[in-house]
């Protein structure tokens, strides 16, 4: 029935949450969902620039999938995160996709590494999202455990992904938003 269904597309919670406008310079960093991807790369439109750095193939054909369906002109990068292949201050938003733990999984010193390079990237005021899976509890919470690389405890214990980018030199450092099973986090340079 068309009164219980939602609009706005399948991303249109994480598009709002990234805030991506027309004419900005994105770099998505990973790519857990190619239509993810795809929507809020679209945003930037001709006169912005897309990009993504991805850390192997599998999800560097996920990441052209999702521009191909998107229509999006997307510039892939493959390789260590830990030194991005772009100049200072390239980017005036970065969404880093850690619904399969790209850092939260990782040791904290390639979690250092990529965050400080992000950092780098991004023009002054610029804005680093995170877009991480929510914790859930109960039985869902166990079933979903087998979906995904499991958590650092270093990460959960030293306050997750606000704690990651306060130390990282990220400002204003909060959580946006916790829903539909996501949740986003906001950085300024």
């Amino acid at each position: 029935m068309g009164i219980f269904r939602r609009g706005g597309g399948k991303h249109s919670l994480a598009v709002a949450m990234t805030g991506v406008n027309l004419g900005d310079r994105l770099l998505n960093i990973g790519c857990t969902d190619a239509s993810l991807l795809g929507a809020i790369s679209g945003k930037v439109g001709l006169s912005g620039r897309a990009c993504a750095v991805v850390p192997n193939e599998v999800e560097a054909a996920r990441a052209r999938r999702g521009a191909q369906t998107a229509g999006v002109l997307l510039e892939i990068e493959t390789g260590h995160l830990d030194k991005f292949p772009f100049e200072d201050a390239a980017f005036t938003v970065t969404v880093l996709d850690n619904q399969d733990g790209l850092i939260s999984s990782v040791k904290p010193q390639r979690r250092v590494a990529m965050l400080q390079e992000a950092f780098r990237t991004l023009a002054p005021r610029g804005r680093l999202i995170i877009i991480e899976r929510a914790p859930r509890a109960g039985l869902g919470g166990l079933l979903r455990a087998s979906d995904h690389r499991a958590v650092d405890p270093h990460y959960q214990a030293s306050g997750g992904a606000i704690a990651a980018l306060g130390a990282e030199g990220f400002r204003a450092a909060r959580l946006l938003a916790d829903r539909d099973g996501l949740s986003f986090f906001e950085g300024v340079r």
